[in-house]
């Protein structure tokens, strides 16, 4: 996880550019900043990393990284880009051992050079040791700050590397016992794997905010955030890592350690309606696409609108739509289709194009769209920007009625516990009523999902999930030196 630079948009409103915070790859939407793979005991322990995060690209699209051992030696190898074409046969083969742990990550703005990129990996008085980490410390800038008051040298602006550094510097006797130290100093999200010249150790925070999964096929243990990476490779899902639970797998086996003090659990909401794929299993439920359609069951339930046929926005958006379908009684279209080979082009021609970046990635079905009065389920709305090019999209396909629904509440904070979120002004749903937003998208009507229809259509119960992005009201208290840390405040004033 990487340290946050973000560029300062101007506060959306009805006279804002219609090309405002556009993004030809994922327009308009949070980011999720990284995943996280291990495994132990097996010959092809660096192919199947490759396939483990080919598996959780969606986590993270900027980077990669594996690092293979064979209990003497560390193997790297890092690249930008996708993970497709980052690794080949030959790069794969030089990556030896029976143990490896990987790394996709996703950068903001300015960010994005190769020494922030995971897994990191050191070698100290304890041998050899990588770290892949999925997560933010709200307290990283403070401890960082610290350590180099102490000598500690930082290669990178990566949080991450601040768990390395307090894994060094602790005066605990082993390898374990100070790895435990370390990450009880430190306060956030993290889901980590590391890797040592014995074994691979995977530990979750207090209030496992992000998902992190154990996995096991034959002798072979893998860990993943999330079940999907397992499908792929056949493997069997064992169980979920416990929030604050350490485990190590070894020549052992697996052993577990509750070594943190117990806290209310956190887990981030925002998974279900959105991060993670639907595919998986995380926070020890079943499929996330089962939440995802309950989520738009529950949004039919409180803002049914007459119309013709319920559209999703593709792809994240099928899910809730599919549940508002059904629970509304209207016929789901696929009235939108996206294009999935975009690449990483960001040409533009030269004779302007009204609306490029959207047209780009998702184009209308007008022999679907004509005539009809038309529902279209997202499953968010950040800045506005995008959804307000959707609508005119739709009505240029010839619908007669938009009506827009998004099946979480309004967004109206920033998250800090490793998600990629704008400032607070960037959220029209901080500082914009429900018909402002309405107005400034176009639609007929809007609505979204209530906080407490989606705490009660997810798993579970609604006190084991962090919505601080819908409330403001954080898990972990703030202080003043990771306030100011987070640009939340100025100690000057």
């Amino acid at each position: 996880m990487n340290t946050r630079t973000t560029k300062e948009l101007p506060v959306v409103s009805p006279s804002a550019s219609d090309d405002a915070g556009l993004n030809l790859i994922t327009p308009d939407k949070f980011h999720d900043e990284c995943a996280v793979f291990g495994i132990y005991g097996h010959k092809e322990a660096a192919n199947l990393t490759y396939l483990g995060l080919y598996a959780l690209q969606h986590r993270g699209q900027e980077a990669s990284g594996i690092v293979s051992g064979d209990g003497e030696h560390f193997y790297v190898h890092k690249g930008k880009g996708l993970v497709a074409d980052i690794y080949n046969p030959q790069s794969l083969e030089k990556l030896t051992g029976s143990m490896a742990i990987g790394h996709n990550r996703y950068s903001t703005a300015g960010d994005n050079n190769l020494s922030n990129v995971q897994p990191l990996s050191v070698s100290f008085a304890f041998g050899n040791l990588a770290l892949a980490h999925n997560g933010n410390l709200i307290n990283a800038q403070v401890l960082r700050a610290e350590l180099e008051a102490y000598g500690a040298i930082f290669q990178s602006t990566s949080d991450s590397e601040v768990m390395i550094h307090l894994i060094a510097h602790s005066r605990a006797d082993t390898l374990l016992a100070r790895i435990i130290d370390a990450l009880g100093q430190v306060r956030g999200a993290f889901s980590v794997v590391m890797q040592t010249d014995h074994g691979i150790i995977a530990v979750r925070d207090p209030h496992g905010f992000r998902p992190l999964c154990l996995g096991r096929m034959g002798d072979t243990y893998l860990v993943a955030s999330e079940t999907c990476a397992f499908d792929l490779l056949g493997a069997k899902i064992i169980r979920e890592i416990e929030p604050g639970e350490l485990v190590v797998l070894n020549e052992k086996g697996v052993t577990s350690y509750h070594p943190f003090a117990p806290v209310n659990p956190a887990m981030c909401i925002f998974e279900y309606v959105y991060f993670a794929r639907p595919d998986s299993q995380i926070f020890g439920a079943n499929a996330v696409y089962a939440t995802r359609k309950a989520l738009g069951r529950q949004l039919a339930k409180e803002s049914l609108v007459k119309a013709d046929i319920v559209v999703p926005v593709p792809d994240s958006g099928v899910p809730a739509a599919l549940g508002y379908a059904e629970g509304a009684g209207i016929p789901f279209e696929l009235g939108l289709i996206r294009n999935h080979y975009i690449g990483r082009t960001f040409i533009e021609p030269e004779q302007s194009i009204r609306h490029f970046g959207v047209k780009i990635k998702l184009n209308a079905v007008s022999e679907v769209l004509e005539g009809k009065r038309v529902v279209v389920v997202d499953d968010s709305l950040v800045r506005g920007t995008t959804s307000r090019k959707i609508v005119k999209m739709i009505r240029d396909a010839g619908a007669k009625e938009v009506h827009m629904r998004i099946s979480s509440p309004p967004i109206i904070s920033p998250c800090f516990y490793g998600i990629d979120t704008p400032t607070k002004k960037e959220l029209i749903g901080s500082s914009h009523s429900l018909e402002e937003i309405r107005k400034y998208i176009t639609a007929d009507s809007l609505a979204y999902l209530s906080l407490e229809g989606m705490l009660n259509a997810a798993p579970g119960t609604p006190e084991q999930y962090c919505s601080a992005c819908f409330t403001e009201k954080y898990p972990i208290a703030l202080t003043r030196a990771e306030e100011w840390q987070l640009g939340l405040f100025d100690p000057s004033l």
